[in-house]
């Protein structure tokens, strides 16, 4: 059984035999697991126990998934959160994205897939986290491997883990033309199996965040047919 340092995982799922299944599984692969039914339980249980990795259902009884998801990464940017969604619903996965979740599963999935999913993002986040001295920067912005923090000028910039993961590979890897899926491999791990949209949505976000006109992009570059490019001198 791998060693698993981040071990707490919250699943948040309002079916009951779903939600049992799922813990079952986990604890059975050396997770720490906690139970919620709905939003506000996941609120009060991620408070109280402050999980590493959250299994969130999008469809709450009395709350959706994207305000849950939300409102924690208010509390915690670094939390790591996998969305349950339904089978065809591109949009739901979309939209999850853009609020920040790290990956997604679609219903009915084998439990098996959920937990390498999770030990997957746990051994690449472990990875960024680790302490470095090194400083990544391209003109006014700066990656701070070390303390796991950009900035823009003197500007924080708060990222996601997997925000955080593309910007270090873009500046590793400056004035290179990427693929999507390179940049998946590169970012989520070549074991890693979704849609090349995941990249698309992460560089909007990112672009959010880095440039004065997302529209206008002066530093994460489309190459049109291909994926991106991240300009050193912007």
């Amino acid at each position: 059984m791998d060693t698993i340092d981040r071990n707490h995982v919250l699943i948040v799922e309002d079916d009951d035999n779903i939600r049992r299944f799922i813990s079952i599984n986990l604890t059975n692969n050396g997770f720490v697991v906690s139970e919620a039914a709905c939003g506000e339980e996941a609120l009060q249980s991620f408070e109280v126990s402050r999980p590493d990795v959250l299994v969130l259902d999008i469809m709450l009884p009395d709350s959706n998934g994207f305000e849950i998801c939300r409102k924690l990464r208010e509390k915690d940017a670094g939390v790591i959160i996998i969305f349950l969604t339904s089978r065809g619903q591109d949009m739901d996965k979309i939209n999850g994205l853009e609020m920040g979740a790290d990956d997604y599963i679609v219903k009915p999935f084998n439990p098996l897939e959920l937990v390498a999913r999770i030990k997957a993002i746990l051994r690449r986040t472990e990875s960024a986290l680790k302490p470095q001295k090194t400083i990544l920067q391209a003109g006014p912005i700066r990656l701070d491997l070390n303390a796991n923090k950009m900035f823009k000028q003197d500007d924080s910039i708060e990222l996601t883990p997997k925000e955080f993961q593309m910007m270090k590979t873009f500046l590793e890897h400056p004035d290179t033309a990427l693929s999507r899926n390179e940049l998946m491999n590169l970012v989520w791990g070549e074991d890693y199996i979704g849609d090349p949209k995941t990249v698309d949505v992460h560089v909007r976000k990112l672009r959010e965040k880095i440039e004065v006109d997302p529209s206008n992009p002066l530093w994460i570059e489309t190459v049109w047919g291909l994926g991106y490019r991240f300009r050193k001198d912007g």
